[in-house]
């Protein structure tokens, strides 16, 4: 049985050029393993015009997937299948302990192809059918955790890269291991350094491997995405190659599709001799090709290829949904999109947007190459983007927030850009509450029902999903807590204006 999550609140922005609306739409290890409490902090508002005031949805929303820059400029899109090996785990929380199932989940590519995860945020429930999408580091919890490379060594040197078991168990001391023991041995070395869980495996093979794999584990760089162009956005006039938009990626070759549109206003996809471009490999440098006669518009080109995504790839959903961490790919498809956007005077804006989970919030670069400012105001600060200049700002987002971004511009251009800010671990999320001074109230609730049936493991055992403890409803009090908060927050924001800072 997969958990619900708690429901959720949507910041939903309609920006304008010097005018703003805000409503709401619903829809390490060792040291810090012992003690740690853990919640996924459920914060929901209610916002009318301007003015905030926080309050307990009574519904949950699911957002959908980001139009463009939220989801980090390409990649691999998928869906989240259900645990495929695993064994269980046992958690010691708070002063008692809850077993859980540990190991690998399976991910259906969007276009084709299949993923194995494991999770990267114990205490966070998992949602059936979530929607996820290849993200760096940087946009999850990864971004504040000086273990995450190794993470990376671990994923690199256990199963299922390494599917050996007699040799891995040979490594680990584990005597004899099953596939259902190198996932919970695994994936409970994870946890360690994901989360700074006090967690061990159940069977005692899969906890050998488990400490052979914490105290070997190294620390390794972030492995580079399987698809991506840089910069997702560009912007220009009539007569102009825009760009250059650079392909990233680990495919063989990529094919580049513009869209129908662009034909029509003899825009063209080409190199920078000018020659039309049909396909690109990693370093290529496309443009926009857009005719002097032109009229004010806007197009997108699309880059699509199959390979392999690198091992150690962060997958975010844009759902309140447990970060996950790719084990292994099939071969499968990836896409990356890039807009341009063309006028003759006056503001030509271009916005990307990627979470920056550094800052607590999303950077919305901005790239002006009109001949006049480009101004717009959200949450009451006014941004202004001289002519010819490039600028990031960074949005403060709540923790767990859902938010829906339109910015609107001069000759119809409009940016729409959502997601769910989800940039800690529910027990760093519970650590800073304490931190803080919040106490939240526990809650009694009926324990998990069985996983059974979901996988290669033990059926009938009483056992949480993975990710999905029943430690997770004792944010009750806290919740509300953070509500308040967040409504002064906003309200402060809205009270003083913020003048625009380079980024």
């Amino acid at each position: 049985m997969w958990r619900s999550v708690p429901p959720e609140g949507v910041y939903v922005f309609s920006v304008f050029s010097r005018t703003a609306r805000l409503s709401r739409s619903t829809g390490s290890p060792r040291a810090a393993r012992r003690g740690r409490g853990s919640a996924r902090t459920a914060a929901a508002l209610t916002v009318t015009g301007l003015l905030a005031a926080g309050v307990i949805s009574g519904a949950g929303a699911a957002v959908a997937a980001a139009d463009d820059g939220t989801q980090q400029g390409g990649g691999a899109g998928a869906t989240l299948g259900g645990l495929e090996t695993y064994g269980t785990a046992v958690l010691h929380d708070a002063g008692r302990d809850e077993k859980v199932s540990a190991g690998l989940f399976r991910m259906t590519v969007d276009g084709g192809g299949t993923l194995q995860t494991y999770c990267i945020d114990i205490h966070n429930p998992t949602q059936t059918d979530a929607k996820y999408q290849e993200t760096p580091w940087s946009g999850t919890s990864l971004s504040h955790n000086r273990d995450a490379g190794r993470i990376r060594w671990i994923l690199e040197h256990s199963y299922p890269q390494v599917n050996d078991l007699a040799a891995l168990a040979r490594k680990a001391g584990a005597g004899r291991l099953t596939e259902q023991d190198a996932a919970a041995g695994t994936q409970v070395a994870i946890w360690r350094y994901s989360d700074g869980a006090d967690v061990d495996a159940q069977s005692p093979a899969a906890e050998k491997l488990a400490d052979y794999l914490q105290h070997s584990a190294r620390d390794l760089a972030e492995p580079q995405a399987s698809l991506s162009l840089v910069p997702s956005a560009v912007s220009g006039r009539p007569g102009e190659r825009l760009g250059p938009v650079t392909v990233r990626t680990n495919a063989d070759a990529v094919s580049v599709t513009p869209p129908a549109v662009a034909a029509s206003h003899g825009v063209r996809v080409v190199d920078a001799k000018g020659e039309p471009v049909e396909s690109a490999v990693d370093g290529s440098k496309v443009y926009f090709d857009v005719p002097e006669d032109a009229p004010a518009g806007s197009a997108a080109l699309t880059v699509q290829g199959s390979t392999t995504v690198p091992v150690g790839r962060a997958f975010a959903s844009d759902t309140r949904s447990q970060t996950q961490i790719l084990a292994g790919s099939s071969e499968s498809t990836v896409s990356a999109t890039a807009t341009a956007t063309w006028a003759g005077k006056g503001a030509v804006p271009a916005l990307s947007a990627r979470k920056n989970c550094a800052k607590g919030g999303v950077d919305v670069t901005a790239v002006n190459k009109g001949d006049a400012p480009f101004t717009f105001t959200l949450m009451d600060t006014e941004y202004s983007i001289p002519a010819e200049s490039t600028r990031t700002v960074t949005i403060p987002l709540q923790e767990d927030q859902a938010y829906d971004f339109t910015i609107r511009g001069p000759h119809g251009y409009e940016k729409r850009l959502r997601g769910v800010l989800d940039c800690r671990t529910a027990a760093a999320a519970l650590a800073t509450a304490s931190d803080d001074g919040l106490r939240p109230q526990t809650t009694t609730r009926p324990s998990p029902a069985s996983v059974g049936g979901t996988g290669t493991g033990t059926p009938g055992q009483d056992l949480a999903e993975t990710g999905s403890s029943n430690a997770t409803p004792v944010i009750a009090g806290a919740a509300i807590a953070f509500v308040v908060l967040g409504g002064a927050a906003l309200f402060l924001v809205r009270r003083k204006k913020t003048p625009p800072q380079d980024d």
